[in-house]
């Protein structure tokens, strides 16, 4: 076992109490290795929604409190997840393209995003082999409000938080195997890092200046509000049906 993944961090910092509480009064400490990484993994792909947070490098704890993220942050809350259940796991960085956040991005802020955004996944070690974690992005009721609003697309997709080769049904479940939804749209490998502070401190976030500001004090809400009548599209249409 390799001590280094399942080190904490100041971003995957499983000890903090919100984080300690949700696993005991869960009982995750009880399950075998399937169904702890299973359990946490569902837990930040459904109840932590897909959302912007005001960095990607915020500590799991604040991703648990603020109660969404996207790929980077919901990332960082696997990941001190599942160290705290002893679970080994590293970090895989890459760069996406913008066009994939587009339509989740409004287009009136689109201008604001990078032409190739920090993306991550987490790689978890189960039954003598790593696998990879990406699923975990978008919450089952978002995805679902989004393959209703183009349900005539069947197979490749990409676009509001989605780059997917199978977009009907992608694999974004735990089963024991790799689960992607926004893969498709890599662009750049920066490879593996035992911890997101390693890569955040060697690449850096994805703004900086004046961009920084205006996204973390308002550009994100309205980011934030779009990502939720997208998925309140669902919530109606059920109440509808």
């Amino acid at each position: 076992m390799n001590q280094e993944y399942l080190k904490k961090t100041e971003i995957v910092n499983f000890e903090h109490p919100t984080i300690q509480s949700l696993i005991t009064e869960r009982k995750w400490h009880e399950l075998d290795d399937y169904n702890k990484i299973g359990t946490a993994y569902q837990f930040v792909k459904d109840e932590i929604l897909f959302g912007y947070n005001e960095s990607d490098d915020i500590s799991a704890s604040e991703v648990l409190s603020d109660g969404y993220g996207q790929c980077n942050t919901k990332g960082n809350l696997l990941m001190a997840l599942l160290r705290g259940l002893r679970i080994q796991c590293r970090f895989h960085g890459f760069t996406i393209d913008q066009q994939l956040q587009k339509g989740a991005i409004p287009t009136y802020v689109f201008w604001l995003a990078p032409k190739y955004i920090i993306h991550s996944w987490v790689e978890v070690y189960f039954e003598g082999r790593w696998i990879n974690l990406e699923g975990f992005i978008l919450d089952n009721q978002y995805l679902t409000s989004i393959q209703q609003k183009f349900n005539q697309i069947k197979d490749n997709f990409c676009g509001y938080g989605v780059a997917t080769k199978c977009f009907s049904s992608p694999d974004t479940d735990w089963r024991g195997t790799d689960t992607y939804i926004q893969k498709e749209g890599i662009h750049d490998d920066f490879g593996l890092y035992n911890s997101p502070d390693e890569f955040y401190l060697e690449k850096g976030t994805n703004l900086s200046g004046v961009k920084r500001w205006m996204y973390q004090k308002v550009i994100r809400h309205l980011i934030n509000f779009n990502v939720t009548n997208l998925r309140k599209n669902k919530a109606l249409e059920v109440q509808n049906a």
